[in-house]
């Protein structure tokens, strides 16, 4: 009979009851090579209760008739039971801690086990959990064996009294909520389970029970000394062996008794680093068990404000990542993981903040091996205090750090973070956790981790958020960390946001607790990727390179969450996010902010920043010599790439070829040579930088990154017109206007065609349009509230005068003045517009427009013309083949390009404005005999699609969109940026449609294919 001890779950004071002392994460085998690792993962009996006091009876005894079953590792979510819930900072419980709701839901599980025969008596039996949320209490045989917390974290138990010969059973209670909740607000879909790794260790009498690997170097790192400190469990002897990368010994040791240390002398180690994840490997042998580490010889260190690896500047390309699946959860697989890495490799991406967790335990040191800096960051997040009085406010932000009550918790969470990691190269900072404020327990909990670890660095970044009324020491502190700083200075009432990055690096005030440090600096989150962007990484990029200081960012975030919940009858995919769940509270799709989709799929965004942090990248420097600088920190350029270039006139591709890599020494520069380049027409040069043979992780030929330079940019004349008479008739609502082979009717209300026919052919299927709404990105959430304001969103159009009229060669020639304005709303802009329609029935047209300043930028200004849906074929010549926009066009390039007009939409799983192309020359659209030929001697934006702005700006799902039963294209003198101001600053200025004035040319010409 299972009997609750004791409500541990609201005891801050009691967070784990007989586990084991922490130690670092190894998986031990017998000296003959068996497995000493005995998995109890598989079917579990269970039963789900949606209240704590269901589960237990009047007597305190668990209700332990199970009636169905869940796999171990999941989440019971998953499996269908309970509730999903996303919730970013708000709590998902009343704040009052240390108590949670006494209907608080709980999963009980239990499962059988047989011992091996004849082993119990002749050696120790530990039971583990990799990660349960968010506690649990343990019973082995019906016998109390413990209680633990903090989800992200393994909790140890020695169970060897407890077992039996033969059949043994191990009964869970998990709880969904406890005093600990408060210390997990982590912006995350909510799930609970049991959902890491759940086995036995079976170890010897006297064994290893803990050892930290620590490496120090000589000046210039020609020697290294290995100590391997060793904490045993009992008098062993144990012998050690540490092997090259090659797999060659290179040093033995032994020890006996209770503690010590090993120590190995090294001359010209061979050093670990991100791009050449080179590891030792440690063997420790005892009489009963074998462990094997891998080491990476490293150093990492600050020195007159800059990050040093291994005496050589480094800077973090990084993401934020999550333990996170669409069907699974927070249950992840080595191979799930390892698709994660492998993306992320073949994205340049070279460094990963866990966030806000310590990500599953053999993650750090697949990181390692794979080549990848890692912030390990603390299982620490209580942003919901910030919201605990209803609004939004800083003066209990920082409540948690300094309430005695979580002093042992918020330590114990660092404690177990570190010590589990503590031997895995890739981690070369730590960090306390985020978004907790800060106050005397992180104070407490930094001491400790420098103390304990002072070879690395200690990140937090909010540690600028504290109570008024105190002092803060930041002492421990090595980074400058902020989120979202901006490019440009603007009213931004935030600690850090206030203050540009190019104000910190000019000497500008920073707290002044700081005590006049000026530690490097890091973006730990930035270009915030939630839907359509980010629009900004390139100008990051800039000050990134321009900064010794400024060691890089941590995009926010790796991928987009969600549940998966099968697919439409058309085989799209149905994602559920907040608020799909009937869950309170809730935060809506804020969830969905990756780089890649919840299947892996990589957004634009993410190729967008692969190219922005591409390791070469090229400018020209004289008539026909070009300076490659490599931007890697260790690897020279004829290590790991190859080089082509192709040129380009008017769209087209005129010369190619090979190019010998120059041999460029790490944050140096080499020079190319290319003869025979253009110098007239629209013309470029791309260098294309590709991986060569035995690349570690990247297949040969794989794309790092493209520079496309631009050498001429003369676009060609429009088309003259062509002589003969148009005819034209007028009544008071239209001018007509015909000639051989055409009819167009011009709506004197709108200032545009409402109808276009030419050849026997209708090419609008309904009346154009003036074109200034764009369906809200996610990074338009706040200034859309300024749009709608404005009536962008529901314009109308008053023509104040239409005057038409033949010209000098026969071409109509209408001239239309017109303002536009929204109910309730003055115009916010006006519109000179002349449109000439020539004896071949091109369509030019000429427009002047004003904006009114005192109304918010525009999202986009042109003329959206409906196309019968037959025309679903689309050529263009213009920045492709992503979408592209004025602050997100790195990953195109400018070229010729063909597609569907279906293939055109990119299929963001909240609806938004998508598809887009900058920078377009011409475009042709047509249904495989007619074609409208759009173009323009400036450029524009294009936009191809079967749904409306409409459509997309109502639904909430994209798997809810339907299509306008035509082709919408969108031809627009400009599209706003995108920006990242979901969560990050307002969009650049630079990036904004908000000149007062500003004319546009472009025409329109209907012809056969």
């Amino acid at each position: 009979m299972c009997k609750l001890p004791a409500r541990y779950h609201e005891d801050p004071y009691s967070l784990h009851i007989g586990t084991q002392p922490n130690r670092a994460y190894y998986l031990p085998q017998s000296p003959e090579g068996e497995a000493r690792v005995h998995s109890l993962n598989g079917e579990w009996a269970f039963q789900y209760f949606d209240s704590f006091l269901d589960a237990v009876d009047e007597d305190g005894c668990l209700r332990t008739e199970l009636t169905t079953s869940i796999t171990v590792p999941s989440c019971w979510q998953n499996s269908g039971f309970g509730r999903h819930m996303y919730t970013n900072v708000r709590f998902p419980i009343p704040v009052d801690p240390p108590f949670v709701p006494e209907e608080n839901p709980c999963g009980l599980y239990q499962a059988t086990f047989a011992m091996p025969t004849g082993r119990l008596a002749q050696e120790r039996w530990f039971l583990n959990f990799e990660g349960v949320d968010s506690c649990f209490y343990l019973w082995i045989n019906d016998a109390f064996a413990g209680y633990s917390q903090v989800s992200h974290s393994t909790s140890e138990f020695e169970v060897t009294k407890l077992l039996q010969e033969g059949e043994n059973t191990v009964t869970v209670l998990v709880l969904q909520w406890c005093d600990g909740t408060y210390l997990e607000d982590q912006d995350k879909l909510r799930m609970s389970g049991i959902f890491r790794d759940v086995y036995l260790l079976e170890r010897p009498q006297a064994f290893l029970r803990d050892f930290f690997v620590k490496e120090s170097f000589n000046e210039d790192f020609s020697h290294a000394t290995v100590t391997v400190e060793l904490e045993p469990e009992g008098a062993i002897d144990l012998k050690a062996t540490l092997c090259g990368p090659g797999g060659q010994p290179v040093g033995e040791a032994s020890f006996a008794g209770e503690g010590g240390a090993l120590t190995f002398e090294l001359d010209k180690p061979i050093l670990w680093n991100a791009e050449h994840p080179a590891q030792y490997t440690l063997t420790l042998r005892t009489a009963g068990e074998v462990i094997e580490q891998a080491v990476g010889l490293r150093k990492i260190e600050v020195k007159d404000g800059v990050v040093l690896l291994n005496g050589v500047a480094i800077k973090f390309r990084g993401v934020n990542r999550h333990d996170s699946d669409p069907v699974t959860g927070y249950t992840i697989s080595h191979e799930q993981a390892a698709r994660d890495l492998l993306l992320m490799k073949q994205h340049n991406v070279n460094a990963i903040r866990t966030s806000h967790y310590p990500n599953a335990p053999w993650f750090p040191q697949l990181c390692s091996e794979l080549g990848f800096y890692v912030i390990g960051e603390a299982d620490l997040e209580s942003h919901g205090f910030a919201t605990q009085l209803g609004a939004y406010s800083l003066e209990n932000y920082a409540d948690s750090m300094d309430d005695p009550q979580f002093k042992e918790a918020i330590l114990d969470r660092s404690q177990r973070n570190v010590i589990r990691d503590k031997n895995c190269a890739s981690v070369v900072i730590w960090s306390l956790g985020n978004e907790s404020g800060w106050g005397e327990n992180g104070e407490n909990a930094g001491r400790w981790v420098k103390g304990y670890d002072p070879s690395r660095l200690l990140h937090y970044e909010n540690c600028m958020t504290y109570h008024k009324d105190r002092k803060p020491d930041l002492s421990m502190i090595d980074l400058y960390s902020r989120m979202y700083s901006p490019i440009e200075r603007q009213n931004m009432p935030w600690p850090g946001k206030e203050v540009t990055i190019s104000d910190y690096f000019a000497g500008g005030e920073i707290d002044k607790n700081w005590e006049g440090r000026r530690p490097p600096f890091i973006l730990c989150e930035y270009i915030h990727a939630m839907g359509n962007g980010p629009g900004d990484p390139e100008d990051y990029q800039q000050l990134i390179m321009e900064h010794d200081g400024f060691c890089g960012g941590f995009v926010w975030e790796w991928c987009d969450h969600a549940v998966y919940g099968g697919q439409t009858p058309d085989n799209r995919p149905i994602y559920r996010y907040g608020g799909d769940h009937d869950e309170f509270p809730h935060d809506g799709n804020f969830c969905m902010d990756g780089l890649v989709y919840p299947d892996r799929t990589p957004h634009t965004g993410l190729k967008e920043f692969k190219n922005v942090i591409r390791p070469i990248r090229a400018a020209k420097t004289g008539e026909n010599t070009f300076t490659l600088h490599n931007y890697r920190d260790f690897t020279n350029t004829a290590d790991f790439a190859t080089l082509r270039y192709e040129v380009m006139v008017n769209g087209e591709i005129t010369q190619r070829g090979d190019l010998e890599m120059p041999a460029i020494a790490p944050h140096c520069e080499g020079t190319v040579t290319v003869e025979g380049l253009p110098t007239t027409g629209d013309s470029t040069i791309t260098f294309i930088y590709e991986a060569r043979e035995n690349v570690p992780v990247l297949e040969a030929g794989h794309e790092l990154g493209f520079d496309e330079i631009i050498l001429s940019n003369e676009l060609p004349a429009p088309a003259p017109v062509a002589a003969g008479q148009v005819s034209i008739s007028e009544t008071p609502r239209e001018v007509t206007l015909s000639g051989s082979g055409f009819r167009y009717a011009f709506c004197k209300q709108t200032g545009l065609f409402q109808e276009i026919c030419h050849m026997n052919t209708a090419f609008i299927a309904r009346p154009m349009e003036w074109n200034l709404w764009r369906a809200p990105t996610d990074n338009d959430q706040y200034v859309k509230e300024k749009w709608t304001e404005a009536g962008y969103d529901r314009h109308t159009v008053r023509v104040y005068e239409v005057k038409a009229h033949n010209g000098p060669q026969g071409e109509a020639v209408i001239h239309c003045r017109l303002g536009i304005a929204a109910l309730t709303i003055k115009p916010f802009v006006t519109v000179d517009a002349q449109w000439t329609v020539d004896a071949q029935g091109r369509i030019r047209c000429e427009l002047d427009a004003q904006r009114d300043t005192r109304f918010p930028f525009l999202p986009r200004f042109g003329v959206r013309m409906f196309l019968p849906k037959a025309f679903g074929e689309v050529e263009y010549y213009g920045y492709g083949p992503f979408e592209s926009y004025a602050d997100k066009h790195r990953a195109s390039r400018l070229g010729t390009y063909a597609s569907t007009v279906a293939d055109m939409v990119e299929h963001y799983l909240k609806p938004q404005e998508n598809g887009s192309h900058y920078g377009c020359r011409r475009a042709v659209l047509h249904n495989g005999s007619r074609g409208l030929t759009v173009g323009s001697e400036d450029t524009f934006s294009l936009q191809v699609s079967p749904y409306t702005q409409e459509e997309l700006t109502a639904k909430m799902h994209d798997y809810e969109i339907e299509p306008c039963g035509g082709t919408v294209l969108c031809v627009d003198y400009k599209m706003s940026g995108v920006g990242s101001n979901s969560c990050g600053p307002m969009l650049i200025q630079k990036y904004r449609l908000e000149e007062e004035k500003f004319s546009f040319r472009f025409t329109l010409d209907p012809n056969d294919c």
